[in-house]
């Protein structure tokens, strides 16, 4: 009798998982395109910036709501930090400015080839040589990011964004691999931090360097903002906590190979973005690197 208590529990929980991870990747795609709009009133670290401190002020009520400590354990300052700067700053800041040369395709798959640089990465720092295998997803992944940007036809004006979109790609995977033990923080607050550490320095160079007009936010961009915050910063952000607790990682990495296709995807009605064969052609061979990197770090 305890097994069949047991196996429809386990069964609940892996269906949650499947949903929460579902909303994660909408939430993330569609803010790609979304982000486009508000790239339209507001230069890109100033919009980013301002969005994740509005969205870190929504996780933190959340955690103190739920009781959850805010305060920084001794010791924890410089990895805290150093998660911010990897994982928000360059992530976040790198993904947007790529934005202003390139399409919402273009910078999505740039950016999502990260788990195939984790895996070169992870060659010297860790001593992991890559198998038959990541050599494969290596060159499927650069090939589909090759036909995606043109082969032949290159166009030079769009080098910026793709410095910007691999920078951000391999900076991530960087800390990844370099990740060590989890800060003892429970994860709302610990979010709250990282994203709000992360996302202050955006809006001081922002307000330096880009001298953003305030009040050129218009009503779409507003919208966009308000989205942005409220979605891919805060909930998306537990939603992902929530299927990590639930479903094995190798799982929910994999399934967020959705994200950049809802992103391409989005873009066609929204923004006017094109979708023909050779974006098909480059979706398809990126993501089939960037999937078989996950299965051979997930097997390793």
């Amino acid at each position: 009798m305890s097994n069949l208590r047991v196996v429809p529990s386990e069964t609940r929980k892996i269906g949650l998982g499947q949903v929460l991870l579902l909303v994660t990747a909408c939430g993330w795609g569609l803010n790609w395109t979304v982000l486009k709009f508000v790239l339209h009133d507001w230069p890109p670290l100033f919009a980013r910036g301002s969005a994740g401190l509005l969205g870190a002020a929504g996780l933190a009520l959340v955690a103190h709501l739920r009781g959850e400590s805010l305060s920084i354990p001794k010791g924890a300052g410089m990895p805290l930090a150093f998660a911010a700067a990897i994982n928000v700053f360059a992530w976040m800041g790198f993904t947007a400015l790529s934005l202003n040369w390139l399409k919402v395709s273009e910078g999505a798959l740039i950016a999502y080839s990260m788990p195939i640089w984790a895996m070169l990465i992870a060659w010297p720092l860790r001593g992991q040589r890559p198998r038959a295998r990541s050599v494969l997803a290596l060159a499927l992944g650069l090939a589909g990011i090759a036909v995606l940007l043109g082969g032949p036809d290159f166009d030079a004006g769009k080098a910026p964004g793709i410095l910007f979109g691999l920078a951000a790609a391999i900076l991530f995977a960087l800390g990844t691999v370099r990740a060590s033990k989890p800060v003892p923080m429970p994860f709302i607050a610990l979010t709250a931090w990282q994203v709000a550490l992360g996302c202050l320095p955006m809006v001081v160079l922002g307000l330096w360097l880009e001298r953003p007009n305030i009040s050129a936010l218009s009503p779409s961009g507003m919208l966009g903002l308000a989205y942005m915050a409220a979605g891919p910063m805060a909930v998306c952000y537990l939603t992902w906590f929530g299927a990590l607790q639930r479903l094995p990682t190798s799982v929910a990495a994999t399934a967020m190979l959705l994200v950049p296709i809802i992103g391409t995807v989005s873009a066609v009605p929204l923004l006017g973005d094109s979708l023909g064969i050779r974006e098909a052609i480059a979706i398809a061979l990126t993501l089939s690197g960037v999937g078989l990197a996950l299965r051979s770090r997930a097997g390793s």
